[in-house]
């Protein structure tokens, strides 16, 4: 048995042999935990958190000590085991072994096993009910929206982003607060947490009756999400990639002769002459302010690619090398990466790298009249991905390569808010908790082009948004693999189109057919020639008037979204999300993927199977739908089988909203 140290208002403290435990309230319904076996509690350690609020409590109970914080509460026994309560109903316990009396412990709710005399590995345990659902994670593409049954590994990796946060069906949030590698498993009866390297077990838990209560308490802890700018809301263009300047004006050109409105046109990888230069390659990008200038009075925003790579060559390499403002090998050269030349990775958890680094983008891009940028490789990627070998400013690569995305994005939001640049919005493909806070916009990665890679990334989408992320966005059609002459990818990509019209960002991307013929990892010094094509007139009349069609229908949406995005700015709301959200009353709805919510007003249903030209749709129960564009009211509570036509997904309004009035603009339009 252990002992209570501490009872009062604002911790509940206890300690045995081997062990100290803390929790406190941080806010009304929320509890953090906090548990090390050095016996040291730190409140530095990734101490990213607003300041602790709200009331508390403390009451002897039976067999401890009850916490209270709102609604919930946590009640501490003697032996250590902690309950959780919304109200009296308890929501989450932990799970021990320990039932043998004057026996060795089988297996403790709260273990360690030690790596340095204060880091562990560590691995907590809680009882789950069979019944149990558990949403959120970030980008898992594994086609399913809740993650019971399943084992996941906390890292990241390209097209793989976990953010160890969980939403669940028994009403309440938690996050697991440690960037450190490790995994978390949901099977029938017990879910465990574990970390590779940790000094202490830190987990924060809160509930609520519904889960946008619960979403609430998480935005109050994490952040709001930065603002989304107006003109992010339209169509961007994007390809692997635009070799010259004169390339970009000339599809913009062409866009605007087609009277086809765009809102961004990327600029893609390897416009630079060397890694780690972070400039435009003047032989191919000669004048870069006039390109700009150009394309604003077009109403295109240029956004442009950056690496954090470095290669030798690069001009900075010998002072950010210096500095220790790259990351470094625990063994061996620090080069992760091959591609065009060996390179190291600039590590942005140093204090001073982001700065630095701003500073060369604000020279050469931001000085130009770059306001945007694609902030790539935010893993980073390295091959292999081998994070125990990687020493950051933070640490090991195990202890917290996970907050490597963070860092890397808060530097350039950082900068851009120091110079005053404003209206701007950058691209990743990782985040951790509180990136939404950093002024970026999460794309799920390299990912294949295939009728089940779409499956999964409505699924990706839904929880990326419950996760904490509201903008999101994926790669139309698919990076890998797609040939605009073949007719089955044809087809996907406009299903994918469709999707992405009713996501937060409506962009094409994709390494097209045919592919380039440099082999990236010997031609050093080879200029990198583009890929297929990857405009919407690039796959065939019909495709092409079917996404014009798709992006005209987006125009006339853009009010509607421009008033969700605010929304989930001042709550931290996701703009998509499954539609037990709205209606968790409904127990039909639990599991449910086949269709999802667009804000409070809209219901998507995406067409993920080749071929398909009917979908049924389940309608939540408790209000009636409005299908677009026929005008059909449906009650909810049932199955509508839609008519689904290639270039016409599902959609529904909810009757009596403010998107009813678009039914005659979006009549036209399709």
């Amino acid at each position: 048995m252990g002992c209570f140290i501490d009872c009062g208002a604002d911790a509940l403290t206890w300690q045995e042999e081997g062990e100290l435990l803390r929790l406190e309230p941080y806010g009304d319904g929320v509890i953090r935990v906090r548990a090390s076996r050095s016996l040291h509690i730190s409140d530095e350690r990734w101490n990213m958190l607003p300041p602790r609020t709200g009331s508390s409590r403390i009451e002897k109970s039976v067999d401890g000590y009850r916490l209270f914080s709102g609604r919930l509460s946590a009640v501490v026994e003697k032996n250590g085991t902690i309950s959780f309560f919304h109200d009296e109903r308890m929501i989450l316990r932990e799970d021990w072994e320990d039932k043998r009396a004057n026996m060795s412990v089988l297996r403790r709710a709260r273990c360690y096993r030690t790596i340095s005399s204060s880091v562990f590995s560590t691995d907590l345990y809680f009882q789950s009910d069979p019944d149990e659902e558990f949403y959120g994670l970030g980008g898992v593409p594994d086609g399913r929206l809740s993650r019971k049954g399943e084992e996941i590994a906390l890292e990241h990796k390209n097209g793989f982003c976990s953010i160890p946060y969980v939403i669940s069906s028994r009403g309440y949030g938690f996050i697991w607060n440690t960037p450190s590698v490790g995994r978390v498993s949901f099977s029938s009866g017990v879910t465990h947490w574990h970390s590779d390297a940790e000094a202490q077990i830190d987990y924060f838990i809160f509930s609520g009756d519904t889960p946008d209560e619960i979403t609430r308490s998480l935005a109050s802890l994490t952040g709001l999400p930065s603002h989304l700018p107006s003109w992010a809301l339209g169509f961007w263009q994007s390809r692997l990639r635009y070799e010259r300047e004169e390339d970009v004006l000339a599809v913009a050109s062409k866009y605007r002769e087609l009277g086809i409105p765009v809102s961004a046109i990327v600029i893609d990888y390897f416009h630079w002459p060397v890694q780690g230069t972070w400039e435009f390659s003047a032989s191919e990008w000669p004048d870069p302010e006039r390109m700009v200038k150009e394309l604003r009075s077009m109403g295109i925003e240029p956004i442009v690619s950056i690496w954090p790579t470095v290669d030798p060559r690069s001009p900075y390499y010998r002072e950010m090398k210096d500095r220790n403002m790259l990351l470094k090998a625990e063994n061996g050269l620090p080069f992760f990466f091959l591609i065009m030349g060996p390179e190291s990775i600039v590590d942005p958890t140093h204090p001073d790298a982001g700065p630095y680094w701003w500073n060369i983008v604000r020279k050469n891009y931001a000085d130009k009249g770059i306001r945007s940028f694609w902030l790539d490789e935010t893993e980073p990627e390295m091959r292999p991905y081998d994070y125990g070998n990687v020493r950051m400013y933070l640490g090991n690569g195990t202890e917290c390569a996970n907050i490597y995305a963070y860092y890397y994005t808060k530097a350039f939001s950082d900068g851009q808010k120091k110079d005053g640049i404003g209206d701007t919005v950058n691209l990743a493909r990782s985040a951790w908790l509180g990136s939404q806070t950093t002024g970026m916009i999460l794309w799920s990665g390299d990912i294949p082009s295939t009728f089940a890679s779409l499956h999964e990334q409505v699924r990706v989408a839904l929880n990326t948004g419950l996760s904490g992320i509201p903008y999101w966005t994926s790669d139309i059609g698919g990076f890998f693999g797609g040939d605009p002459a073949d007719e089955d990818f044809r087809e996907l990509l406009v299903r994918w189109f469709e999707f992405a019209v009713f996501c937060p960002v409506l962009r094409l991307h994709g390494k097209r057919l045919p592919y380039d013929s440099v082999d990236k990892q010997s031609d050093f010094d080879a200029f990198l020639p583009s890929c297929g094509d990857n405009e919407i007139w690039s796959f065939g009349e019909e495709v092409f008037d079917i996404l014009r069609r798709q992006i005209a229908l987006r125009e006339v949406l853009r009010p509607y979204i421009r008033r969700i995005a605010d929304e989930a700015e001042s709550t931290g709301r996701p703009m998509m999300r499954p539609l037990f959200y709205d209606y968790p009353g409904d127990e039909r709805l639990r599991n449910y993927s086949d269709a999802y919510l667009f804000g409070d007003e809209i219901i998507a249903a995406p067409v993920t199977e080749k071929g398909q030209r009917q979908k049924e749709v389940y309608l939540p129960e408790g209000s009636i739908w409005v299908s677009v564009p026929d005008g059909k009211e449906i009650t909810g509570g049932s199955v509508y089988t839609a008519d689904a036509p290639l270039g016409a997904i599902p959609f529904f309004f909810r009757k009596g909203s403010w998107c009813c009035s678009l039914l005659e603009s979006i009549r036209e339009v399709l």
